[in-house]
């Protein structure tokens, strides 16, 4: 039997990976935390790194959700020889991905292209110290999906490979109009979405930002929802004492709160396209009609089988693969 291996990482790299894996359960299916090699390892292993994905907390989450699922776990992908390997991130590329057969899937929204983004891409500076705006540009993998057919244009502008593109949709941003239905108890108001740019030790003026959402807000409810790689403590103090009327959550989904609030502010967070989709007033860092021209097709919810089609095209090596999924598009208006 084939062996995959699911690299995950942030919850919602670690659920995408579950819900492609369901479909291709007929394959011996093996999960493990994101890693790296060398002095990343060791920075890893010794804390260093904790305000990553490659952090010893991240890891245990990761961890904790694949006992709770019952999954089959090789810490590192230490223990088989796998025919196909997935990621949601190619920013480090460990020394056992290399030279086999890695599906990359875009996770949700790039970082604006700043003076790293440059360094890595033309002077080889390691592509992790640009963020996710060097999301592609490894090349160490067989096919990179991706979310929609205005990234599937941005990634070409990157120079990524044309070949190497496929707009199959994105699991957990595909089927967004079901969270219409939930149990969030508030309604009408104006919701915050907080980053953790300082805990990833970028510069972020976070009073100038509460007070830029209270002159948005108004006389309406304002919540904020604390992002969850955040300083909870510090965030809640800072808002406490700006916006003591407004409600702070530290869990919970934040997409049942967007569904129901009729105002989003953001940054740059992924969680912008669930407030477009679903047709809320935005306000974001980024260009409106440019992120309405990235937002992720809506296929109610193909996008893991999608992927999986991709990932059975590798290991039966069915040729036409780019056709297939090109036409694909087409025929279903995307």
């Amino acid at each position: 039997m084939k062996k995959i291996l699911y690299i995950c990482g942030s919850k919602n790299q670690t659920t995408m990976m579950h819900k492609i894996s369901e479909h291709l359960s007929k394959y011996d299916n093996y999960f493990t935390n994101f890693y790296g090699d060398g002095i990343i390892k060791y920075a890893a292993e010794n804390d260093y790194l904790n305000f990553t994905i490659l952090g010893n907390n991240f890891k245990e989450s990761t961890f904790n959700y694949l006992r709770k699922n019952n999954l089959q776990i090789d810490p590192r992908g230490g223990n088989n020889d796998y025919d196909l390997i997935f990621t949601c991130s190619d920013l480090i590329i460990p020394n056992n991905l290399k030279n086999k057969k890695v599906i990359l899937v875009q996770e949700g929204m790039t970082d604006p292209e700043n003076f790293m983004y440059y360094m890595a891409k033309y002077f080889k500076f390691p592509r992790y110290l640009a963020s996710t705006s060097t999301t592609g540009l490894s090349d160490a993998y067989t096919y990179f999906c991706v979310a929609s057919e205005g990234y599937n244009k941005l990634f070409l502008k990157k120079g990524i490979r044309p070949e190497k593109l496929l707009v199959t949709g994105i699991p957990n941003f595909d089927n967004l109009q079901t969270l219409l239905n939930n149990n969030f108890p508030h309604k009408d108001f104006v919701l915050v979405a907080t980053s953790d740019a300082r805990e990833t030790l970028k510069y972020e003026n976070r009073k100038k930002f509460i007070k830029e959402a209270l002159k948005i807000a108004g006389k309406q409810q304002l919540i904020f929802k604390l992002h969850p790689n955040e300083n909870f403590r510090r965030a809640t103090k800072e808002i406490n004492e700006l916006a003591p009327e407004a409600l702070v959550y530290t869990n919970g989904s934040i997409d049942e709160m967007i569904a129901n609030c009729t105002t989003l502010i953001t940054k740059y967070s992924t969680v912008v396209y669930v407030g477009i989709v679903l047709n809320k007033e935005v306000y974001s860092y980024f260009d409106l009609e440019t992120l309405k021209s990235l937002q992720p097709i809506q296929n109610n919810g193909e996008s893991a089988g999608n992927i999986a089609k991709v990932a059975e095209a590798v290991l039966t090596k069915l040729e036409q693969t780019e056709f297939y999924f090109n036409e694909w598009a087409l025929n279903n208006g995307y």
